[in-house]
């Protein structure tokens, strides 16, 4: 995969579609979830504090995400194996999706380039998508702050509701 930043799918486009191996072993396909509203979020790297406490607040906002319908998914470029043993560790109750090879990264357009001390270097930036039944993007949330992202998701499924 090129190192090269895409573009952000902007809200009202259609969500691009995938198939990737979930830490359950089986096979997430965004089409087969046409009707229902789709979280997915980016994260750059299992079992790392920032990325930890993200999977955990939706873990701990599972029943409230459920009860408003939402399948949550969580996206990284680590393997089947490591997803199995961060979503054991911290008992989390939706799937993480193995995006090996970075092209669904890339076509979310959340493969960015970042520096530290004076280096450059490619990763994920943790962004997250709301995907309305009809496929389309409703939000993205970019730049998120892992500390109260799932409660910033209900405060948005809630406005939207009563809008």
């Amino acid at each position: 995969m090129p190192d090269t930043e895409t573009a952000v799918p902007p809200v009202g486009s259609e969500a691009p579609d995938f198939t990737l191996p979930a830490g359950d072993g089986s096979q997430v396909h965004l089409a087969d979830l046409r009707g229902k509203t789709v979280l997915l979020y980016f994260y750059p790297k299992d079992d790392t504090p920032g990325c930890t406490t993200e999977a955990c607040s939706f873990r701990d906002a599972w029943d409230e995400l459920q009860r408003r319908g939402v399948v949550v998914l969580g996206v990284s470029r680590d393997d089947v194996k490591s997803h199995q043993k961060f979503a054991s560790k911290y008992s989390l109750p939706f799937p993480l999706l193995a995006d090996l090879g970075g092209e669904m990264t890339q076509r979310y357009g959340v493969w960015v380039e970042r520096s530290m001390y004076g280096k450059t270097y490619m990763s994920t930036a943790r962004t997250s998508f709301l995907i309305l039944p009809d496929g389309t993007i409703g939000h993205v949330w970019e730049q998120v702050k892992p500390d109260g992202h799932a409660a910033e998701v209900l405060e948005w499924l809630d406005a939207r509701q009563q809008s």
